[in-house]
């Protein structure tokens, strides 16, 4: 628990910390899918870093290399200079994920976030169609920063801006209306009709897996659909797999399931390997119309995340092994959570390969569960608009025993709230 040595967190840390209120204990170390408290406790993460620890903590095939890099001497701090972590990295991600899957993307470095990333790819879209407006979805999240906010969804994070965010408008996910086939007719519609007041826009950006929005799906249909409407009218196509990239849904890209390839790409949390920050926006490679400096950040050349990108992407990405355990394991997640549902009125679930989500009826149990799951050593956070899914993330690497030991406590957690 936090003690009187440790209430320097409220008299001296902001208000805006959050996950902290949702696990009141003071972590000390981690390991796997574990992590262990001041009092000794452990916990098994079925968060992983909101998504950033597809690997887990502190793995050791990550570990060596950035401990041997270090030791070396090897760059730190490289902006945009060529390095020689830089260059492995680059030949990494030709030969591991783009060769193999037929892409043909260049590869930016913008500042180590998800939500930078964001940021770069609506500039980039706007600087090549010379239009302004872009295109989102309900229940969207990507980031915290005005641009990556103007295409979310959520009110209150919106609220947060203080200033209007314009040039951005939303359009139903898929899903969004009971009959699903009309998710695209107003869209067309309106693009179409030169007298409808709707602007053309530069790009539409989309999550192929809500996971802040509450684990939404968006199917492969769907996405196909849109990827088409997209292509016949000259408008860019992004995909934001911050989060549900990096193998989360099965394949490393989350739309490869869709067959699609979108113009650009934005990727972060995971891609770094080890949870060292980094993102990178892959684009096709006549949208690269970027002016030299036009998008910079100080710690755009995160050389040790570049090590540990590297070390995983080879060791993870070499073969479709990691893919065929996340998924089989997510069917593992599917079936327990399905029990859960049927055991209980008022409870769904959803999710594709390790993301999954139980959604409640009424929203104020999700957090009981969530904090029924502490008491019982599990990390697991809540999503969606009222906070009514609780998510599971958890890392991609864990075993099979750990994996049923979570669901485990998810379901005392549960049966806590629900049948008590």
């Amino acid at each position: 628990m936090i003690t009187a040595e440790t209430t320097v967190f409220e008299s001296l840390e902001s208000n805006v910390r959050g996950y902290c209120r949702s696990w009141p204990t003071l972590f000390t170390t981690a390991k796997g899918a574990w992590l262990k408290d001041e009092e000794g406790r452990d916990f098994l993460d079925f968060f992983a870093g909101a998504g950033a620890l597809n690997y887990g903590h502190n793995n050791d095939l990550l570990k060596k290399p950035l401990l041997d890099y270090i030791a070396s001497d090897g760059i730190t701090h490289g902006l945009d200079m060529s390095t020689a972590a830089k260059r492995e990295l680059l030949v990494t991600i030709r030969d591991t994920l783009l060769a193999p899957r037929g892409l043909d993307y260049k590869v930016q470095f913008p500042g180590p976030t998800g939500a930078n990333a964001v940021e770069a790819a609506l500039k980039l879209a706007r600087k090549i169609t010379g239009r302004k407006t872009i295109l989102s979805f309900t229940n969207a999240f990507h980031g915290m920063t005005l641009g990556a906010l103007s295409v979310t969804g959520n009110a209150a994070k919106r609220a947060g801006a203080g200033v209007p965010l314009v040039h951005a408008t939303p359009m139903p996910y898929d899903g969004y209306f009971d009959n699903t086939t009309a998710d695209f007719q107003w869209m067309e519609r309106v693009l179409d009709d030169t007298s409808s007041g709707f602007d053309r826009p530069a790009a539409v950006i989309v999550e192929t897996v809500q996971g802040e929005g509450g684990v939404n799906l968006a199917r492969p249909e769907w996405l196909r659909h849109l990827a088409e409407l997209c292509s016949a009218r000259g408008i860019l196509l992004i995909v934001d797999d911050v989060q549900m990239g990096c193998g989360r849904t099965g394949p490393f890209f989350s739309f490869e399931t869709a067959g699609i390839t979108p113009d650009i790409v934005t990727l972060s949390k995971s891609i770094g390997g080890y949870g060292l920050p980094m993102a990178l926006v892959l684009f096709k490679p006549e949208h690269d119309q970027w002016n030299p400096g036009e998008h910079n950040g100080t710690f755009r050349g995160n050389n040790p995340a570049f090590v540990t990108a590297t070390a995983a992407l080879r060791h993870y990405w070499s073969d479709d092994a990691l893919e065929r355990s996340t998924l089989a394991n997510g069917d593992v997640v599917a079936a327990e959570l399905g029990k859960l549902a049927e055991r209980f009125p008022g409870l769904s679930t959803r999710g594709r390969g390790m993301v999954h989500g139980l959604v409640f009826d009424d929203p104020g149990q999700a957090g009981k569960v969530g904090q029924a799951a502490f008491e019982r050593g599990l990390l697991v956070e809540t999503s969606g608009s009222m906070d009514e899914v609780v998510k599971l993330l958890p890392p991609l690497t864990l075993t099979g025993d750990e994996l049923t030991e979570g669901l485990a406590r998810l379901g005392a957690a549960v049966d806590n709230v629900m049948g008590g």
